[in-house]
């Protein structure tokens, strides 16, 4: 359904730092990464697409967050979720929502809801009903 999932980012140095540790967090990979270009991209691993792509708006103006726009990012456990929001915290992140269950959504529903450094609002999830 989804080929990537592209977030503009001002500073790409500052970004790549958080993204790399938030993603490593999550067991994503590296896919690419051209600083010259100002962008970089993770994938899954064995998995081709989607992929998450960061970096400086193409049309050379200011990235801007859009309002009522978030990317939700899967995370294999509730303890994941627990760990890549208190890694997005300690590197600068804002608190959106600490790490719990959204019952509302479903049941089982785990997340956490977090800015990144240039505003971005992003949301890490858990759907299994296990209690890790």
């Amino acid at each position: 359904m989804i080929s990537h999932v592209f977030l503009g980012i001002a500073d790409f140095d500052r970004a790549f730092v958080f993204y790399s540790k938030l993603m490593a967090e999550l067991g994503l990979t590296l896919k690419f990464c051209d600083a010259t270009k100002g962008w970089a991209g993770w994938i899954a691993e064995n998995s081709p697409r989607p992929i998450f792509v960061i970096g400086k708006p193409f049309d050379g103006k200011a990235s801007e967050p859009g309002n009522g726009q978030m990317v939700a990012l899967l995370a294999a456990s509730r303890e994941t979720v627990r760990s890549s929001y208190a890694t997005a915290m300690a590197l600068g992140g804002t608190c959106e929502g600490e790490p719990g269950l959204r019952p509302h959504y479903h049941p089982d529903y785990y997340g956490a809801y977090f800015r990144d450094l240039d505003g971005n609002k992003l949301c890490v999830c858990c759907h299994d009903s296990v209690s890790t």
